[in-house]
């Protein structure tokens, strides 16, 4: 085979069928997408790993892809080219988005432009590929769906992984009294390094205790829930009056008793960004960009894995003893 007829393809995961981690199959004859209209080529460079992206692989998730694809939204990396009518970004451009159109675990995707965000010399490709969804999912479950306000209390339940910390730098950010569980020291040191004034190991079996001894048994404002099928029924414990859980991530079914809704007037609200508006899209980006601008937005990347370790990837996102940082792959 000559150079130029291998030019064109890329390596890149593909998922032919839905299931275990072992789905996941790294090729490399997989063609290069070309942008059209209002879309970009990207050179990616890291692209993030996320809960949710396990889920879709299972099948077992409300959102199925067309079979085959290529899993991952959140890349970071350099414009390779652009489609008609593009203004916004030119070849050699350092980005970051949001979603992409041809998937993230790849060497090049395709994304349109209102999903690409211009990413600042102050972060590298990996701290680049850590903000979208964990950033713009914690801003979306505090302010747009949470309603929190300056000077409330907020607890970042799994505190130590991509939305955990992202959640706790916001709320800080933003005046807000924050607390995060991690479950272990390492994780609970990386949640008071980023914004929580106090952390609680959440694998103590007192901690829940713990954290109403020091509200002082008032509660607290907003509860932001990674793994609502275990905790749920003791997050509605430790609420205040008109306190609202935030279920951003769950695994599975929980019973609870809603009378303890009754008690406090208490709200348990569901959070997923694939529901947020255009509108509300622009408005996490403009918060989120002043923050890397500020300083206060600052990625924690954690665990790093080449594409050909993707499979691994996905069992240690949910098998993993305790998250610290931002998942990523890197290309």
């Amino acid at each position: 085979m000559t150079m130029a007829a291998t030019r064109n393809v890329m390596r890149a995961v593909r998922v032919f069928e839905f299931g275990g981690p072992e789905v996941l199959k790294l090729q490399s004859d997989v063609v290069i997408p070309v942008p059209k209209e209002n879309q970009v080529l990207i050179k990616v460079h890291a692209c993030g790993v996320n809960p949710v992206e396990t889920y879709i692989r299972s099948g077992t998730y409300a959102r199925k892809p067309a079979l085959p694809y290529t899993p991952g939204s959140d890349v970071a990396g350099v414009i390779e080219g652009v489609g008609e009518h593009v203004t916004a970004f030119k070849k050699g451009d350092r980005v970051f988005t949001i979603g992409t159109i041809s998937g993230g675990y790849a060497e090049y995707a395709v994304a349109t432009t209102n999903q690409v965000f211009p990413l600042s010399d102050k972060l590298d490709f990996k701290q680049g590929a850590a903000i979208a969804i964990p950033y713009f999912t914690a801003y979306r479950a505090l302010f747009q769906k949470g309603r929190a306000k300056t000077g409330e209390g907020v607890l970042v339940h799994g505190a130590s992984g991509g939305v955990g910390i992202a959640t706790c730098q916001i709320a800080r950010a933003y005046g807000l009294k924050v607390l995060g569980t991690a479950g272990t020291e390492e994780g609970m040191k990386i949640v008071l390094r980023n914004g929580a004034h106090q952390a609680f190991n959440h694998k103590e079996p007192n901690y829940i205790d713990k954290i109403k001894e020091y509200t002082r048994m008032e509660g607290v404002d907003i509860i932001i829930e990674m793994l609502s099928n275990v905790n749920l029924a003791t997050d509605l414990q430790l609420l205040s009056r008109a306190g609202r859980v935030m279920v951003v991530g769950c695994r599975g079914p929980i019973e609870i008793n809603p009378r303890d809704t009754m008690t406090k007037e208490s709200s348990i609200i569901g959070v997923s960004l694939f529901l947020a508006t255009e509108e509300e899209m622009r408005e996490c980006a403009a918060a989120l960009l002043d923050g890397v601008e500020a300083g206060w937005l600052n990625p924690v990347v954690g665990p790093e894995y080449p594409l050909e370790q993707v499979a691994k990837a996905h069992v240690d996102i949910i098998h993993s003893s305790g998250a610290r940082g931002k998942m990523v792959l890197l290309l």
